[in-house]
């Protein structure tokens, strides 16, 4: 019995490494957040295995059953769309409740969309902060004021329809002139990594039309 968390390409397929491909040809069942979206990933892969959905919306139903099929010994992959399962996606709740039954977790390395995007940002990138998505609604004021003092490295995720609205909370917060960085369509063929002071981002993304997904690196307060 065992749970293999295997991150799958945020972009360019052949980001997949060699043993993500291993681990997925040898499970009994892949549980994936989107079936259509990893089907396509899997069939370009020439793996067959059975699929089933674990996302959002029904994991807390799901886990029971999954952690029974698990203990009477199949092994299961868990895959989301894109990038590391549990990083601003489902897996933490399966994960918590095999480690409460004492079912083996494994998670593979492999692609996540923060570290590119901080890394290339060429802020400092020795202490940083992972914030994912800001509340959408509630608490976001107190979230932005909070990390108004924060002195390491913030990153964030955002939808491009949200962009400008969260920059410009940031700057309103931070400051105008605080050194940041938006990655987006990260190893794709039009990766974009557009670096400045919130400003003059905001500017630049003002005269677009923005897709893809979305990872802002914002410096931190100086000390």
């Amino acid at each position: 019995m065992k749970l293999y968390l295997v991150p799958t390409p945020i972009g360019n397929l052949t980001d997949i490494t060699l043993r993500a491909i291993d681990v997925l040809k040898s499970v009994d069942v892949v549980l994936a957040e989107d079936t259509r979206t990893s089907g396509h990933l899997l069939k370009h892969l020439g793996i067959g295995k059975p699929m089933q959905s674990y996302h959002i919306h029904n994991e807390h139903q799901t886990i029971a059953r999954l952690t029974e099929r698990l203990l009477k010994g199949e092994t299961m992959a868990l895959i989301s769309d894109a990038g590391t399962p549990a990083i601003s996606d489902p897996g933490f709740l399966l994960v918590r409740e095999c480690v409460k039954l004492g079912i083996s977790v494994e998670c593979l390395p492999g692609p996540t969309a923060f570290v590119p995007a901080l890394v290339n940002s060429g802020l400092p990138a020795d202490r940083f902060t992972f914030e994912g998505f800001l509340p959408h609604k509630k608490g976001r004021q107190t979230r932005l004021k909070e990390l108004a003092e924060e002195t390491r490295t913030m990153i964030f995720y955002e939808s491009p329809h949200r962009l400008l609205k969260s920059l410009g909370q940031l700057a309103e917060y931070f400051g105008d002139d605080r050194p940041a960085s938006v990655s987006r369509e990260l190893t794709k063929l039009y990766e974009e990594n557009i670096r400045g002071t919130l400003q003059e981002i905001i500017t630049y993304f003002a005269e677009k039309t923005v897709k893809g997904e979305i990872v802002i690196v914002v410096g931190g307060k100086k000390e």
